[in-house]
């Protein structure tokens, strides 16, 4: 399963079932689970642990020294889940130690070609990631968020669940859940409404969200007094709750 001409450290613990294609690199501490597969000219960095049944495509670097120069080597991590595809040319750092120390990668997640997350970064669940997107450190992405081609995201930005950022849109603000943002600078542009459709929300869920996004975006009151008739909005939808723990967590600002 493994071929011959791969570079494998002595130090790597790799899954019999693990497939690792020529002229590969496995570094030192790598553990690698059942299932996955790493293709041809793949590297993998020292201290990372990757999932089962992942697809690691040629000329992919996943676990490399963060693009930080306050790194000297320290001793930092990469995290990978589950089901997780990473296209050709995908560039991974691990974290710093000004950071979590760790950049970590969920389950179920796409991410195209040319795609760079940057060290200490934290990529949830089932999120796609279009060629060229790019994370800065320390950003956080949240289920279900689709990341499009060539957008540039600030560090210690959060991205909220199901929300869609469009083709080159520069962030700089966190952005709350379940909207399109588009531009350069970027602004809001309304709810995702075929990402919710596809992830399965019922009319009365998205009804509401209608409601919260109109009292966020659409009555121009103050973030405070958005709050405060979010607050009110929200009797039992747990989504509503999602838009008020954006605004209140946020720390760099929401888009608006």
């Amino acid at each position: 399963m493994i071929d011959n001409r791969a570079v494998i450290d002595p130090s790597a613990k790799i899954d019999p079932s693990v497939k690792v294609g020529p002229f590969s690199v496995i570094g030192a501490n790598v553990e690698i689970g059942a299932g996955t597969e790493v293709r041809s000219h793949v590297v993998v960095g020292e201290n990372t642990k990757i999932g089962k049944n992942n697809k690691l495509f040629q000329f992919s670097s996943v676990g490399e020294e963060p693009q930080d120069k306050t790194y000297q080597g320290e001793l930092t991590h990469l995290e990978v889940g589950d089901d997780n595809i990473i296209r050709e040319f995908c560039t991974i750092s691990r974290g710093t130690t000004s950071g979590r120390g760790m950049t970590s990668i969920g389950n179920g997640n796409m991410l195209m070609a040319y795609v760079h997350i940057a060290h200490d970064c934290d990529i949830k669940n089932h999120t796609i990631f279009i060629n060229n997107a790019s994370l800065a450190g320390h950003v956080r992405v949240e289920d279900h968020a689709v990341v499009g081609a060539f957008v540039g995201v600030h560090q210690f930005t959060s991205i909220g669940p199901y929300s869609f950022l469009a083709r080159a849109a520069m962030i700089g603000k966190d952005v709350p859940p379940f909207v399109i943002v588009a531009g350069n600078p970027a602004t809001v542009h309304g709810l995702n409404n075929v990402g919710l459709r596809r992830a399965g929300f019922g009319r009365e869920n998205v009804a509401k969200l209608r409601e919260a996004y109109r009292i966020l975006y659409r009555k121009g009151l103050s973030l405070d007094q958005s709050l405060e008739e979010l607050n009110q909005l929200n009797t039992d939808c747990e989504h509503v709750r999602l838009f008020i723990d954006a605004i209140e967590q946020s720390k760099r600002g929401i888009m608006r």
